[in-house]
């Protein structure tokens, strides 16, 4: 089948390809020990200008950022995860070397950078956040936040966030002993550290912030007695504004949906992944994630009025970010037995339904199943099954009600269930191209034996994930999906050994750029560490880059080496941001 765009994979250490040294090109490599105090370097080091030019970020400027920008966890609103600029294209993307790197943190760096005015923002894991000229790779100001001790025994210190936000002079850092923080952009100085919630037991911080009508808002994770939330803050001032519980209150409306278990007996509906966010509409949209505490759902009780649908997880709402009142809510796959999340990204987009053009918002769980609903209402619109999964045998055309397969229920004996927890796709987000309506997808092709066992297990109903390859499988676990909405057609495919690590990147060039633990297609690159974050690109001066954050110890990083077991895992230590740029272009 012919392919209308061009993947490009990062290439972990893992392989046996790798760059001569006449393609590398000149490499800077930043010193770990130059972490300190908040605040800029000295003013002989000479490295400030970039932040004499830094302008202030608008509300115009977050719904249309300047194209060579990175300004929102997937460059815009809308979560496309698509970049305009197109220097870099399908006639010279053999070129591309690296223009620079600089060295993290070790740990499981996720994140996504920010750029603006040619510096970049990179927050890495232990709550270290560092202004880069973009250009250079040069240290322009640092922060690192001082952690207290961890209450909860056995867990890190850090957690692992994907995004910071930007608006006006500010950056707004989530950080690992449950703050918000303001830092001024050109200092790194802290404006305003507001605590979200005292008690940290039960509760992290993983996906980042979205700004939205003067209001920062950040979901949390975790399974607390009573459930996750979001909270909104003054970007002013960080007073709390408002907080909307992830799951439905006894009383409230959805409260009848969890089996009749009294609040402390309810647990997840964990926020993974920032907010994508409609100014016109003014919705922000979120997706919370089931519960590891299945026991007491797995079977209805015999009630009048009472199901065990589980709301809100598995679902997407809508809120209005000035009030935090729920305006709509569809629910994707009610009580998930499987832990097979709908928390991932939620793109906003424009596309022709039956003859008429609908603004939706369309999303998949685990099971690579997408959904469409409107963005104004939430009523079904469409689904698309990737063909991964065994658990949902049929989709009701007009209302979107998923048909479970009794064989994948867990019970008192082995189940197949496919994909595994792990996910057919996870958090390593789509990329969206708008002028060709083609959504790609990183994939991943595994099952899971739901074994039963004594106790609790991988979750309260009793079971264990026993990762296992899908029935008559050919031994290639990483795939890359091009599909068209519109026709709803699968454009091509990429398959290879390695699992897919990263987001994809689709860019007006005609590229693809995504990362796996190995690959090889149009243009690659042996990196020194696993690729499992989100890969942006931007420009500065005219002149195109792409870059990528390398570090294992990510859960995609870590799942499926059980599986391939060709590919061992790197220690912990190499993580790095890389940077690409074509030669001879300034």
């Amino acid at each position: 089948m012919k392919r209308t765009a061009l993947f490009l994979s990062f290439v972990g250490i893992f392989t046996v390809l790798s760059v001569s040294a006449q393609q590398r090109g000149p490499v800077r490599v930043g010193e770990q020990g130059l972490f300190g105090p908040a605040g800029p370097l000295p003013a002989d080091a000479g490295l400030p200008s970039r932040l004499d030019k830094l302008t202030r970020v608008t509300d115009a400027m977050l719904e249309n950022p300047p194209a060579g920008d990175w300004l929102v966890w997937r460059r815009t609103y809308d979560s496309l995860g698509f970049s305009p600029l197109k220097q870099v294209d399908k006639t010279n993307v053999r070129e591309l070397q690296p223009s620079w790197s600089w060295s993290l943190p070790p740990g499981p760096n996720e994140m996504t950078p920010l750029i603006h005015d040619g510096v970049m923002f990179m927050y890495s894991y232990g709550d270290q956040l560092q202004a880069l000229d973009a250009v250079t790779g040069d240290l322009l100001w640092q922060y690192r936040r001082e952690l207290p001790p961890n209450p909860q025994p056995g867990a890190p210190q850090a957690s692992v966030k994907k995004n910071i936000a930007i608006y006006g002079d500010r950056l707004l850092v989530p950080t690992s002993d449950l703050h918000m923080l303001a830092l001024n952009a050109k200092t790194g100085k802290i404006i305003w550290d507001h605590e979200i919630v005292a008690d940290r037991t039960g509760l992290n911080l993983t996906g980042g912030p979205v700004v939205a009508k003067g209001r920062v808002l950040q979901g949390l994770t975790g399974q607390r007695p009573g459930g996750s939330f979001i909270v909104a803050m003054s970007i002013e001032t960080g007073e709390e504004a408002w907080r909307f519980n992830t799951l439905a209150r006894p009383g409230e409306p959805g409260g009848e949906t969890w089996n009749d278990l009294p609040l402390e007996k309810r647990s997840g509906g964990s926020v993974w992944t920032a907010g994508s966010y409609d100014p016109e509409l003014n919705l922000v949209y979120f997706g919370p994630a089931p519960t590891y505490d299945t026991g007491p759902l797995l079977r209805r009780i015999d009630k009048p009025g009472v199901t065990n649908d589980a709301l809100y997880t598995d679902a997407t709402i809508a809120l209005n970010p000035e009030t935090g009142k729920l305006v709509w809510h569809y629910q994707h796959q009610p009580n998930d037995q499987w832990d097979l999340d709908w928390a991932f990204e939620r793109q906003v987009i424009r596309l022709p339904v039956n003859g008429t053009t609908r603004k939706l918002v369309v999303t998949g769980g685990k099971m690579a199943i997408f959904d469409a609903v409107d963005a104004a209402t939430g009523q079904y619109v469409f689904s698309k099954d990737m063909g991964l999964q065994n658990v949902v045998t049929a989709i009701d055309p007009k209302t979107g009600a998923k048909t479970i397969n009794p064989e994948t229920i867990p019970g008192d004996r082995t189940r197949l269930v496919c994909p595994h927890a792990g996910g057919a796709r996870s958090w390593i987000a789509t990329s969206y191209n708008p002028d060709t309506k083609i959504l790609y997808v990183p994939l991943v092709e595994s099952c899971m034996d739901m074994v039963p066992v004594t106790g609790r297990g991988s979750l309260s109903s009793g079971v264990r994930w026993d990762i296992r390859d899908r029935p008559n499988h050919d031994g290639k676990y990483g795939r890359l999906d091009a599909v068209n909405l519109e026709t709803k057609q699968v454009v091509w495919s990429h398959r290879e050994f390695a699992p897919s690590t990263t987001a994809a990147l689709a860019t007006a060039g005609g590229l693809v750029f995504a990362g796996t633990m190995a690959g090889k297609v149009l243009w690659q690159i042996r990196l020194n560490d696993v690729p499992s974050s989100f890969p942006i690109s931007y420009s500065v001066d005219g002149k195109q880059y792409i870059a990528v954050v390398v570090g294992n110890g990510g859960a995609q990083a870590r799942t499926w080496t059980s599986l391939v077991k060709t590919i061992h895992n790197p220690p912990d230590g190499g993580a790095t941001i890389w940077v690409f740029a074509l030669p001879g272009i300034s």
